[in-house]
């Protein structure tokens, strides 16, 4: 079997700093090329959260060598939104990452607002953080009762989707669907928040506090979840940093960094909540961050209701005719909004030109959208930075000596959704 050339050997000579390699290499002074044996893992995810090919090269039981083939789930969104409207993109963002649907259309919309240099009216930005946290215990709770699932804790997946159903009953509650919710407009919020939802939120916040309580008391103390988490799949703080990590996989390794804190948007910097970091890098440290942040994600969510309350009979939406619709009531009696609408939804509207890159904390690290502008009712250009993407980028890392057993506990604790990675 012929070795293929080692990612050092392409950089050695350059002035290309040589970087923590993306592909793990059969090392002929480890491996007798003889005994190795190539198989495919794939093309499904070998966690089954989406669609990815690995070809693994094995040495008995131990991974010798490893590569990622992606592109099975190409939708090509970021083509597509560069041929719509403005107002009709912002239903794509949310495909993209379908368990983290609500950050993704949160980057865009504020990507649009940022070129339009327009002002969100102070409830939306609240109702975005709250809505935001909801999606990220969502994402978390699909990560965890799959992960679970998939090194036999059965029951893992029940318990998580119970409470995940009850934030999807707050998402229809707001918006009329559960998913892929097109409730973040430019300018604010599709609808005012509905009569109802502060209660249930609050009800929502007590009930998932304990549920984290005892998902931990199930998986902490089982046996076989801490043999097949701890000490696997080793990320170290400067690996991870090498290779672009952000969200859990990057503050599991020891590095805090949040774009909340670090690089406040919306209103983070006026809510208390701490960042959980961990320094093992392992696949049980990247299952306690996940678990520690659903538990701020639900401090920040009881005062964005607190503050919420106070804003009662406060605009949702800003007021600007280029941009907003008229509200629906003023449809069915001022020709003038009904014409105001149509224009809108079909033609959509002029944005400035230039060009931004904003960012957010999404469940699975950053997620950035760059956007150009021509100053026509397209954007010219739409360009996300996917965390997936990158994490996925982790996996040959991750997999150094390390047995094939491992590989589903080690490739689903990097939470990569195919969707965002393929786009």
């Amino acid at each position: 079997m012929a070795v293929m050339e080692s990612t050092a050997q392409i950089y050695e000579g350059s002035r290309i700093p040589s970087p923590i390699p993306t592909v793990l290499q059969v090392d002929p002074d480890k491996h007798d090329l003889e005994d190795i044996l190539t198989i495919n893992f794939g093309p499904n995810h070998p966690s089954t959260h989406g669609v990815l090919r690995l070809v693994v090269d094995l040495d008995g039981e131990m991974v010798a060598g490893l590569s990622a083939v992606i592109g099975y789930l190409h939708t090509g969104f970021e083509k597509t939104m560069e041929q719509k409207t403005w107002w009709k993109c912002i239903t794509y963002p949310e495909r993209i990452d379908y368990l983290s649907f609500q950050t993704n259309e949160l980057v865009f919309v504020l990507a649009i607002e940022k070129l339009l240099g327009l002002e969100t009216p102070r409830k939306a930005t609240w109702m975005r953080m709250c809505l935001s946290e909801l999606n990220r215990i969502h994402s978390h709770l699909v990560w965890l009762g799959t992960s679970a699932l998939e090194l036999g804790a059965i029951s893992m997946f029940w318990y998580t989707f119970d409470e995940r159903d009850a934030i999807l009953d707050l998402s229809e509650m707001v918006c009329g669907t559960r998913m892929h919710t097109r409730y973040f407009q430019a300018g604010g919020l599709a609808e005012d928040i509905p009569p109802g939802f502060y209660e249930n939120a609050r009800t929502f916040c007590k009930q998932m506090s304990k549920a984290v309580d005892e998902y931990e008391a199930i998986l902490d103390a089982n046996a076989i979840w801490l043999k097949r988490t701890k000490g696997i799949g080793l990320l170290s703080a400067d690996d991870a940093i090498a290779l672009g990590q952000s969200g859990p996989c990057l503050r599991a390794s020891g590095v805090n960094w949040d774009l909340r804190k670090n690089m406040p948007y919306l209103a983070y910097d006026e809510v208390d909540f701490d960042v959980p970091v961990y320094t093992g890098g392992d696949v049980y440290d990247r299952y306690k961050v996940h678990m520690d942040e659903m538990r701020q994600s639900v401090r920040i969510i009881a005062q964005c209701v607190d503050r919420l309350e106070e804003m009662e009979g406060e605009p949702w939406i800003a007021d600007d005719r280029k941009v907003v619709l008229p509200p629906r009531h003023e449809l069915h009696t001022s020709m003038e909004s009904l014409i105001h609408h149509f224009k809108i939804v079909t033609e959509g509207y002029s944005v400035p030109e230039g060009e931004v890159y904003v960012v957010v904390e999404s469940a699975r690290g950053e997620m950035g959208c760059y956007v150009v502008s021509d100053g026509g009712p397209k954007p010219w250009r739409v360009k996300f930075r996917a965390p997936s993407f990158v994490a996925l980028e982790a996996t040959a890392t991750c997999m150094r000596d390390a047995a094939v057993a491992d590989m589903i506990a080690i490739v689903g604790s990097l939470d990569g959704v195919m969707g965002e990675v393929d786009r």
